[in-house]
């Protein structure tokens, strides 16, 4: 397990499922053996998702991508990083949100609190719950809209990007849940499937 950064109210360090956003919050929260970034639209934060991966693996975790698309799918290799470990795992799933328009603010964006709850959501059905209040928020949040995240994703300001790039079909797409059952794995500054 990578060493704990200083205990702070905000680093989670008591739980083993947390969640923050973007690249501040992967170094507020203590160290995870498990990072999972969350980029649902990346509509305009490609780069920011790969930075966030890039300070996940060089502080020594496993980093994985997930979102609505492979929810299920990377709870069953988080499960299975804590089986072959031997010890409960930790876990950081980061939702990058949206860069902002230049001025460094970070957007919240509906479709990566949806999707982190997805991820948050699918670690707890496999009997991963010892969740911070942040990720059980996110988990709640996708569990109640569940049956609007089609509508929600092309009504959200990412979605309404692509929508008015005629690209409605990829955030449709995006919003497909457990479509995927491939987890994409951080390596040598890439996403690769595993």
């Amino acid at each position: 397990m990578p060493s704990p950064a200083a205990s702070s109210p905000f680093d989670q360090s008591r739980y083993q499922v947390r969640l923050d956003w973007g690249r501040a919050g992967l170094e507020r929260l203590a160290a995870a053996d498990v990072v999972v970034v969350v980029d649902v639209l990346s509509t305009g934060s490609p780069s920011a998702a790969a930075d966030v991966a890039a300070a996940a693996a060089a502080s020594g975790s496993l980093v994985l991508r997930g979102g609505l698309r492979n929810a299920a799918a990377v709870a069953d290799a988080v499960l299975a990083e804590q089986q072959r470990r031997a010890a409960r795992t930790s876990i950081a799933v980061i939702a990058v949100g949206d860069p902002g328009g230049g001025d460094g603010a970070l957007r919240v964006a509906v479709e990566d609190l949806l999707g982190a709850g997805a991820v948050v959501d699918a670690l707890s059905l496999r009997g991963i719950d010892h969740t911070a209040p942040e990720a059980a928020a996110a988990c709640e949040s996708f569990r109640g809209l569940r049956g609007a995240v089609r509508h929600l994703l092309t009504a959200s300001g990412s979605g309404q990007e692509l929508v008015a790039a005629d690209r409605r079909d990829e955030a449709l797409a995006a919003a497909e849940l457990d479509a995927d059952t491939v987890v994409p794995v951080f390596r040598d500054g890439v996403f690769a499937d595993a």
